[in-house]
């Protein structure tokens, strides 16, 4: 089993150190895309054999298709590698895994051929995921503010609709959406690349949408034979306390790891094992051992239980 780890990095280039060594596994490689805003000096201490950056740096933006432009860098750049990696996982520079790397290794090759990915058919008020994310019209960034305010004024004369019409571009396509974050077995992203090369208008209509990160992949293999073999993503990430962003990982979140022999979810996109925790601070050294001395009693992800504690539910992952 060779996993090819795809991550998207802009501002914790010392965990992303801590974060690579929990993982090193032979056969596995590390492809990191650093945000062009970003100075990349601090990153480059990363390099080894191991480890690539992508030459092509974007300028990322929240909510914008740069993030789907980054993580489709990376794809290309970790599918063209001569190593024939089995699974793609993508993952921020503020992830760390809950898990051993033998520990993760072994779960991916227990569930070979499963891709894990969160999804839900749009529109989904349970998800949060409504239609208005592709029906509203988006300024990709960095759009001229005279262009801004040319296509304010055409839409509010009705010369341009208020309302896109995603169905022209989709073609049949059913909207799904979901989280960034996935693990994709070969087949699935080399699908997924062969399909933003066919289909330019469907591409085109995403740069405009509202968080497209959380819905390109989705829809894309939502409509394709992989859907029949999804499971949830394997990234813990804490909304409870609502806002845009998700809790940092603080002394409560491990003694929550600490407690559990194992950490899973159960919500909207089902139940399942979650083997990253995100989103760590740079400064991370001491939360980082006390992960560490947890991952070390842990050598393999057990099955799921039957019954998922209340505290995890209330900790959902979006």
């Amino acid at each position: 089993m060779k996993i090819a780890y795809l991550i998207l990095a802009h501002n914790t280039p010392r965990h992303l150190q801590a974060m690579i060594k929990s993982l090193r596994f032979e056969g596995n490689r590390f492809f990191i895309h650093v945000d062009s805003k970003a100075n990349i000096t601090p990153f480059l201490g990363l390099g080894a054999t191991d480890v690539s950056f992508t030459r092509d740096r974007k300028a990322v933006f929240w909510g914008d298709f740069s993030q789907v432009d980054a993580i489709l860098e990376l794809l290309r750049n970790a599918t063209s590698c001569p190593q024939d990696f089995d699974y793609f996982v993508l993952l921020s520079g503020s992830d760390y895994p809950l898990y051993s790397a033998d520990a993760i290794q072994d779960f991916f090759i227990q569930h070979r051929g499963t891709e894990f990915m969160n999804i839900v058919s749009m529109p989904s008020e349970a998800a949060g995921k409504p239609l208005s994310r592709l029906t509203a019209y988006r300024h990709t960034a960095g759009t001229p503010i005279v262009y801004r305010a040319a296509r304010k004024l055409l839409t509010r004369l009705g010369i341009l609709p208020k309302v896109r019409d995603y169905k022209r571009s989709f073609k049949g396509l059913q909207p799904y959406a979901g989280s960034e974050w996935w693990a994709l077995t070969r087949e699935a992203a080399e699908y997924a690349l062969a399909f933003v090369d066919r289909h330019t208008e469907m591409v085109q209509f995403c740069q405009h949408c509202h968080a497209p990160d959380e819905m390109f992949f989705q829809t894309i293999l939502g409509n394709s034979p992989f859907r029949n073999r999804m499971r949830r993503n394997l990234v813990y990430t804490d909304w409870s306390a609502g806002g845009p962003s998700p809790a940092p990982i603080d002394e409560s979140h491990l003694s929550l790891f600490e407690t559990d022999m194992q950490v899973e979810d159960s919500d909207v996109y089902g139940p399942g094992q979650l083997l990253f925790a995100r989103k760590f601070p740079d400064d991370s050294a001491s939360l980082v051992r006390r992960i560490d001395a947890i991952r070390n009693t842990r050598h393999r992800v057990v099955p799921i239980s039957s019954s998922l504690s209340s505290s995890r539910n209330s900790a959902t992952t979006h």
